[in-house]
Formats: structure tokens, sequence, C-alpha cells
């Protein structure tokens, strides 16, 4: 009796823990089809191999870009061009991938992809930087990429 006394109070600090925040987006998710995750990593590896074009089927017309530099880039077209202009201004462009998962959010039945990495390269100016980079690409009903938010910051693992 005094080890199931000892559970529940030991517990009841992380059950309060899940009410002290209502979520914006949602709060309930599951592992979801793997094949989501193939498709960003493939994105990935598009702009580390500077072929942006090549898996360009995979973002709505409508798609939008948070950007880590704060930049909103709004529509496919408008996407397109600026990856690119960015991309090719830079030298040396390396990543490596830490982690990636597939969710599916269970109230909004959207398909999402999470990924972080380490991204290095040369700017345009000759500054060599190294960064950590954390992606969400959330997938619309038609399985095309909707949006797609990117968070940058120093330091490592």
């Amino acid at each position: 009796m005094k080890k199931l006394i000892l559970a529940i109070l030991l517990a009841l600090p992380f059950a309060a823990m899940s009410q002290t925040y209502t979520a914006n987006y949602s709060s309930k998710f599951t592992l979801a089809d793997p094949s989501y995750s193939d498709k960003i990593l493939q994105l990935w590896k598009d702009f580390e191999i500077n072929k942006l074009d090549q898996h360009a089927d995979l973002l709505s017309d409508t798609v939008s870009m948070f950007l880590a530099n704060g930049a909103v880039v709004k529509g496919k077209a408008e996407n397109l061009k600026n990856v690119k202009e960015f991309r090719s201004s830079l030298k040396d462009y390396k990543v490596m991938v830490d982690a990636w998962m597939s969710v599916k959010s269970l109230d909004k039945g959207e398909n999402i992809v999470l990924v972080w990495g380490d991204e290095s390269f040369t700017d345009k100016d000759g500054k060599k930087v190294q960064q950590r980079v954390h992606e969400v690409w959330i997938f619309n009903s038609a399985g095309k990429i909707g949006l797609m938010l990117q968070y940058e910051g120093g330091g490592g693992m």
C-alpha cells in the first residue's frame, strides 16, 4: 500500500503538467506513415545538392513557409524562386540530420514531419556558418506540403 501511495504522489506533478497549457494547434498526436518523412528528407537532400526542382511537385500551389529569419513566403512559385536564389548564394553546403519523425494530429487530421539537424556553409560574404535547424512540415489533405515552419540557432548536441 505504501508503494501505491508513493507512486501516486510521484505521478501527480506529471499529471498536472499536462493541464498547465492548452495547445493552440493540437496536443493529440500519433506516429504517422514514415513515407512523409522520406519526402521531406528528399527535399533536404535536394537543397543540399542544389537540385531544387527535383521534387517541387511535393509543394502545394499555396504553400506558406515561415523562415527562421522572420520572413514569410507564400506560394509555390515565390518559394521556389527565393530558395533557389538563397541556395545559389551558399558554398560548401552540408547538412547532418540528427532525427526526424512523422506524426499525425488526431484532432486536425494533418500529417506532419519534424526534422532536426545541423547545417554548415559559407555565405555570400565568405563567412563560415554552422547552425542548428528544426523544421516542421505540414501536409494538406491532398498530400502536398501546405506549410513549413523553420527554426535555427547556435549550439550543438
